[in-house]
């Protein structure tokens, strides 16, 4: 069966200007695909470019370099009427479900305003039978229709979020961390609400998180983020089976596993040292300061993102064997 790719990010580069010298550069040359109805995980430490990759794929920061291609439409080169059909059609869920949602408007004013923007559903009754649609999709009632966001609990919130996310039927939705503002009992009860939705829908999931145990139980595909590049893309399953990158296998041995014997006996990476300025990166590979496995030729060249097993990519020197055999490892990979 062919897959179709519902969206494109090649070599996107997304640059602030910081003062009158300094650039950060939170976005620095990223490609990956997002295929047609799956869920691709996207994830890292805080200040790792995640959120704005997500936020220059929507449109609202104007990329430095690189494009975006959705639908097979350059995102950035859109025209004003190909804008609006854009919107419509890819949609965001905020991490925030409350700074995300006007306080001074009820629930009901919130998930219908997408539709009076874009000419849905005329008819209010019409309309309201639509909110009313939606919020019991989400797990609400129509009787929440009239109140207002502080009446609600986080998660409660995060649902109408999504139920305003819904309101034009979007094909493509990005989630930037929905679930890490939330209770951790609530966080499950949310991405098993997503996936009933993309189920039904047919949505197509751009998942952004910094927690990897909750991202695997939504994720088809993962790409590991570090100061704004991308270091690891492979399937949900094989990056938790089999991490190349030493950054992702630092990421996964910091999860706990629930039983006690296994988690006493395992052997943790623990990184060292602060995440880099975004303004003032490393040379060659960016995680060098941080790694255990770093070489010196590690500071002088960048490393080459390539396939090292099927669909299983990463950017490391580790898989480079003419630059791994001439220089010396401070340890040596555990895998």
């Amino acid at each position: 069966m062919k897959q179709t790719k519902k969206l494109q990010v090649n070599k996107l580069k997304k640059y602030f200007q910081v003062g009158k010298d300094e650039t950060l550069k939170a976005v620095d040359d990223v490609s990956f695909d997002v295929i047609e109805g799956e869920t691709f995980g996207l994830v890292g430490e805080s200040g790792c470019g995640k959120s704005t990759i997500g936020r220059t794929i929507m449109g609202l920061y104007d990329r430095t370099a690189g494009e975006v291609v959705f639908n097979e439409k350059n995102v950035h080169e859109l025209k004003d009427t190909e804008t609006f059909d854009f919107h419509r059609s890819m949609q965001m869920i905020f991490q925030d479900p409350y700074a995300s949602l006007n306080p001074r408007s009820t629930v009901k004013e919130i998930i219908s305003e997408p539709m009076e923007i874009h000419g849905l559903y005329p008819d209010k009754k019409e309309r309201l039978d639509r909110v009313y649609q939606l919020l019991e999709e989400v797990g609400l009632s129509r009787d929440h229709a009239n109140r207002y966001p502080h009446e609600f609990s986080g998660g409660q919130r995060q649902r109408i979020g999504i139920a305003r996310a819904l309101a034009l039927d979007p094909e493509f939705i990005i989630a930037d961390e929905p679930i890490s503002a939330l209770d951790v009992s609530v966080q499950a009860q949310v991405v098993n609400l997503l996936r009933k939705l993309q189920k039904e829908k047919g949505l197509t999931y751009l998942f952004i998180a910094h927690d990897l145990s909750m991202v695997k139980h939504i994720s088809d595909r993962i790409g590991v983020m570090y100061l704004g590049n991308m270091v690891e893309l492979t399937k949900a399953s094989d990056l938790y089976k089999r991490p190349l990158h030493p950054y992702t296998q630092a990421l996964l041995s910091a999860i706990p596993i629930p039983d006690p014997d296994v988690e006493e006996g395992r052997e943790r990476m623990i990184l060292e040292g602060e995440l880099p300025s975004p303004i003032n990166p490393p040379s060659g590979c960016v995680f060098r300061t941080r790694c255990p496995f770093a070489m010196e030729a590690c500071a002088k060249i960048d490393p080459v993102w390539q396939e090292i097993e099927e669909n299983h990519y990463v950017a490391c020197h580790l898989y480079n064997e003419d630059i791994k055999n001439k220089t010396p490892i401070k340890e040596t990979v555990l895998h």
